[in-house]
C-alpha cells in the first residue's frame, strides 16, 4: 500500500513534510457523509455572530482580487501533498468587506452538508489563507470541496473546510464536527496535534 499510493519523503523534502506524514501520489478524497452538489449560481455565503450579518453571492466573491497560490496540504490521516496549485480569494481580502466585533476570538466555518470546524481568529486571518475555487487550473470539483472551500495551509486539512458557505464569529472557542469527535481543537501538523 505504501509504495503504490504513498511514499516516504526524500531527504530534501523532509523540511516540508511534518512528522508521521507520507507523500501521496494522487490527491485522496476523504469525506464523511454525502458530497453536496452546489451550483455557483445557487451558492451563498453568510457571516453572523460577532459581526455585522451579511450574505454574499458567487459574483461577490469573483469580484474580489483573484490570486494563485501554491501550498502544501497535510491531512490528519497521515498523507501530504506538496505544491498544490490553487486559485482563489485571500481571507484577508474578504475580511475587509465585513465588520467584525473585536470581541470575536474564534470562527466556526459552516458548510453545505452541515459540516463545521472551528479555528481561532489568529489562525484564520493570515495572509497565506484563502478561499479556493480552482485547483490545478480546473474548477474545484465537488469531491474536493467545490465550488468553494477554505485552504488553511499551516494546520491539518480538516480545517480547510469543503463546501464552505458561512462564518460564525464567536466570543470563545466552540468545537466543530471532528473536534467534538476526538480531533485536536487546533491541528498543528508539526506538533502532530491529531487527536485531543
Amino acid at each position: 500500500m505504501l509504495g503504490k499510493f504513498f511514499k516516504k519523503p526524500d531527504e530534501e523534502q523532509s523540511d516540508r513534510v511534518p512528522p508521521g506524514q507520507y507523500l501521496t501520489k494522487g490527491f485522496p478524497v476523504l469525506t464523511y457523509g454525502q458530497t453536496p452538489q452546489i451550483k455557483t449560481e445557487d451558492w451563498q455565503f453568510k457571516v453572523w455572530g460577532l459581526v455585522k450579518s451579511a450574505t454574499f453571492t458567487w459574483s461577490d466573491f469573483m469580484a474580489l482580487p483573484q490570486h494563485e497560490f501554491t501550498a502544501d496540504f497535510h491531512c490528519v490521516t497521515r498523507w501530504s501533498k506538496l505544491d498544490v496549485k490553487w486559485k482563489g480569494i485571500k481571507v484577508t481580502d474578504f475580511m475587509k468587506l465585513i465588520e467584525v466585533d473585536p470581541k470575536a476570538v474564534h470562527v466556526m466555518e459552516h458548510c453545505y452538508g452541515g459540516y463545521t470546524t472551528n479555528i481561532s481568529m489568529s489562525d484564520f486571518v493570515r495572509e497565506e489563507n484563502f478561499f479556493a475555487h480552482t485547483v490545478f487550473d480546473e474548477p474545484l470539483p465537488a469531491e474536493h470541496g467545490g465550488p468553494m472551500r477554505t485552504v488553511i495551509p499551516h494546520i491539518y486539512a480538516w480545517k480547510s473546510a469543503k463546501w464552505i458557505n458561512g462564518l460564525e464569529f464567536l466570543p470563545r472557542e466552540e468545537l466543530g464536527f471532528w473536534e467534538r469527535n476526538g480531533y485536536h481543537s487546533r491541528g498543528e501538523p508539526w506538533a502532530e496535534e491529531r487527536y485531543s
